[in-house]
């Protein structure tokens, strides 16, 4: 099926030679910036927003997550995807089965090159997908980040799961909570070059220096968003550390590994272990006294924002300026703010008290 965007370019009569050359010429220049005269990614003239356009039928929209076969991004897709069966677009996901720093630009071209209208990407490094995503933008792709940010001027609207300061000092104050706020703390992360887990890292340190400061976090180590080597990872950081009183896992595979290992080892209930997980990867975790707590937002209302702003941008009723608001289905209005950003809202707490509450 013909994409709204390929439809538009035949009848603008746009040939593929002209796309490409289009592309070609934007990357020589340097790509898009948000305010200039310049093409946008709706591919017409810089103009103002219209709340008020329809979002027309038959976008296609391609879901590029950091890698693929991922839980949390398997919810956040099934989100998107529910979203744009409502607005009766036309929905793909692709990626790599590794998050490795340039692993997606090759997606992210063959979505350009097949008319996708709207890309939406968790990036696995802020910088290595820049480019792609500007000759994107240049061919006419709407742009939207979600989960896991690039420089803002190679995106048009970044949906951010709750603020920087909110993950930050709640993973931190569960880990206080669970430790007495005293002793050697390590953080389990995913890659070193993801953009939101080093923001939050940044944030939790200097947050618990300031109200925590009985905690010492001694390490950071990565797991690549890998079950194998983040339980491994796990193991290192114990036999390093073996005063360790506590881990922060800002990632949902990395939490559930280090869960596994902890309630086959004789740290269970010795070092206490909290991050960012789903409850359905953690509930039995719970369940067993390994975890006493941990928060997530909805990785499935994240995705259903992100595809229903990728179509307010595709249809013109925002620009990705500060201050525009749209229409996000069942989850009401929202904002855009500063740097086209967007903010889900605050994360979830999820203890043995309400894990049953969830699903997902």
């Amino acid at each position: 099926m013909t994409s709204f965007l390929t439809r538009r370019r035949l009848q603008g009569g746009v040939t593929g030679f002209a796309v490409a050359a289009l592309v070609l010429t934007t990357a020589a220049c340097g790509g898009t910036t948000r305010g200039e005269e310049e093409t946008t990614a709706g591919g017409d003239a810089a103009a103002s927003a219209n709340p008020d356009a329809e979002i027309p039928e038959g976008l296609a929209v391609g879901f590029l997550p950091k890698q693929v076969n991922n839980p949390y991004f398997s919810v956040a897709s099934a989100g998107a995807e529910a979203a744009t069966g409502e607005f009766s677009g036309e929905y793909t996901e692709t990626g790599p089965s590794e998050a490795s720093a340039s692993s997606q630009v090759s997606y992210i071209n063959t979505l350009s090159q097949q008319g996708t209208d709207v890309i939406l990407t968790s990036a696995n490094d802020p910088n290595a997908i820049c480019s792609a995503l500007d000759q994107a933008r240049s061919a006419g792709s709407s742009v939207v980040t979600f989960d896991s940010d690039t420089d803002p001027e190679c995106r048009d609207v970044f949906i951010n799961q709750a603020t920087t300061e909110g993950i930050a000092q709640t993973q931190v104050d569960l880990i206080a909570e669970q430790t007495g706020g005293q002793g050697q703390v390590a953080i389990l992360s995913a890659t070193a070059n993801a953009t939101n887990q080093n923001t939050w890292i940044a944030a939790m340190e200097e947050y618990a220096a300031a109200e925590h400061p009985g905690l010492e976090f001694v390490a950071t180590v990565y797991g690549d968003d890998e079950d194998e080597k983040s339980f491994q990872e796990t193991q290192g950081l114990l036999q390093t550390y073996p005063d360790l009183a506590g881990i922060i896992s800002p990632t949902t595979v990395g939490i559930a590994a280090a869960a596994r290992y902890l309630s086959g080892s004789e740290f269970k209930g010795q070092v206490a272990l909290t991050g960012l997980g789903t409850p359905n990867q953690m509930r039995e975790y719970v369940q067993d006294g390994t975890v006493q707590s941990f928060a997530l937002w909805n990785p499935e209302d994240l995705g259903y924002l992100a595809a229903y702003a990728g179509a307010a941008l595709a249809a013109g009723q925002i620009t990705g300026a500060e201050g525009e608001t749209f229409e996000a289905g069942e989850l009401g209005e929202y904002t855009v703010g500063a740097d086209g950003v967007v903010v889900l809202g605050d994360p979830t707490v999820f203890t043995a008290e309400n894990i049953g509450d969830f699903d997902f």
